[in-house]
């Protein structure tokens, strides 16, 4: 695969450069591809669609500027709001705050996968993910619900109740008949970058150049996906800060956000209040670690990241509408 990098402007006016991945706000004039500067409007056609064109629509919703995925956890032990809305009442309360603040998609998980944490039984995260999705739906709720799991039953059974996507932090590797139910479906699918399994990944996880490691492994997951029948423009691709991967990696990442435009997919990106975020800023515990979230959201939304997920929905709605402001993109 060739690396084809596309340079945000900082700030770009409408007048320069192309979009970039199909947002009607960052754009680019330059470009490196493979390690060599070129212009954008000198890109052959298939370079320039993979790396400006419009993404298809995420369950409804236009991806030309970047939307904000609220985190629903429904565990006990999750990381930063472990046991805040394990009860199926509080979960569902949960939800509509989190529309009410301006989450335009509801990410539902019933397995926590922090570092260390231990597998669920099917059947215990059936029980806590798939009654919150029938209340919700139920109740006519219309914002779109993604499924946070690496399991097919439990994926089949929330699409039953109106699930929308599946969030799959294992990109289709942890079980080998997700992809059929996805595919059946019909539905989206984020195919997220891990290594190991969350009761090890962070355990001195190591790489000889972590872009290139991530970007190759995604390559291969979205080869996985439609050779199983996933239709390509469903997919999205997450490069898993956090997962498997230390400070280091975690940053030369972020830098390199750009480069998987390359895909030409729809990215997803969860940062919200991940360890890396406290180790840099000193806030110890994750619920303190909302303002640095905020300004990774910041720094993806100018890189042309399309969906945000995130536990903070109104603080970095709020910073989005003033950076959108500020650069000029909304005029």
């Amino acid at each position: 695969m060739s690396r084809a990098v596309p340079l945000p402007l900082w700030p770009g006016s409408p007048e320069e450069g192309l979009p970039l991945a199909g947002q009607s706000g960052p754009r680019f004039a330059q470009l490196d591809h493979d390690g060599a500067p070129r212009a954008a409007t000198a890109l052959d056609p298939a370079t320039r669609a993979r790396l400006s064109a419009p993404r298809p629509p995420l369950c409804g919703l236009p991806l030309d500027r970047p939307r904000l995925m609220g985190i629903l956890n429904v565990t006990p032990d999750s990381f930063s709001d472990g046991g805040d809305h394990a009860t199926h009442e509080a979960a569902v309360a949960r939800a509509h705050a989190l529309v009410a603040q301006g989450a335009e998609i509801l990410d539902i998980g019933g397995e926590s996968t922090r570092p260390g944490a231990a597998e669920v039984p099917v059947a215990q995260e059936i029980a806590r993910v798939v009654p919150v999705v029938a209340e919700l739906r139920a109740a006519g709720m219309r914002v779109p619900l993604s499924i946070d799991t690496r399991k097919s039953a439990v994926a089949r059974a929330a699409l039953a109740e109106g699930a929308d996507m599946i969030n799959d932090v294992s990109a289709l590797s942890f079980d080998p008949e997700l992809a059929g139910v996805v595919a059946e479906a019909g539905v989206p699918l984020c195919l997220m970058h891990a290594r190991g399994t969350p009761a090890d990944m962070q355990r001195a996880p190591r790489y000889d150049d972590v872009v290139a490691q991530v970007r190759d492994a995604l390559a291969a997951r979205i080869e996985t996906a439609v050779s199983a029948g996933i239709a390509r423009e469903r997919l999205l691709l997450d490069p898993g800060i956090g997962f498997g991967k230390d400070l280091e990696h975690n940053l030369a990442l972020l830098r390199a956000l750009p480069l998987f435009h390359d895909f030409g997919l729809p990215l997803l990106l969860g940062v919200s209040r991940k360890r890396f975020i406290g180790t840099l800023s000193g806030a110890e515990t994750p619920k303190a670690r909302m303002p640095g979230s905020v300004a990774v959201a910041l720094l993806a939304a100018q890189q042309g990241v399309h969906v945000l997920r995130v536990h903070d929905v109104e603080e970095t709605r709020q910073a989005l509408s003033l950076l959108r402001a500020v650069m000029g993109w909304d005029e």
